[in-house]
């Protein structure tokens, strides 16, 4: 593994150590701090479908998830792929959203940039959710 991927893995592993914290918790401080000046993500459903832009929208998309699982979510990683720039984790997530068991299994995608988290991008695979 080259230097530049080793340095990459390390920046987005303490990101996503504060992404689970801001999950779990609603504290999403850690995480926004961590987010470059230009940041952008990628969600695949609801009101932020789509790509989104500047840090400002990020705060908002965050604070709706604590709304919507107040209870928080806990993240288990699967696996971990990293290259020079990219570091993807496969979780599955466990919580309560509308007082009805949730789990969801993702790929969740950090862009490392000047030691920032430049993008982020979620993909879905919801396994139990409201109605099962």
């Amino acid at each position: 593994m080259s230097e530049a991927s080793v340095h990459t893995l390390t920046i987005a592993k303490i990101a996503f150590q504060d992404f689970s914290h801001g999950l779990s918790s609603g504290d999403w401080s850690l995480f926004l701090d961590r987010l470059s000046e230009d940041f952008t993500f990628w969600f695949p459903a609801g009101p932020f479908q789509g790509w989104n832009h500047g840090r400002e929208r990020a705060e908002t998309f965050f604070a709706l998830v604590s709304v919507m699982f107040p209870e928080g979510l806990t993240l288990t990683v699967q696996q971990v792929t990293s290259n020079a720039t990219t570091v993807v984790f496969e979780v599955r997530s466990q919580g309560v959203l509308s007082g009805q068991p949730y789990e969801n299994q993702a790929a969740i995608a950090f862009d490392v940039k000047d030691n920032k988290i430049a993008s982020y991008r979620e993909y879905l695979g919801v396994v139990v959710q409201l109605g099962r």
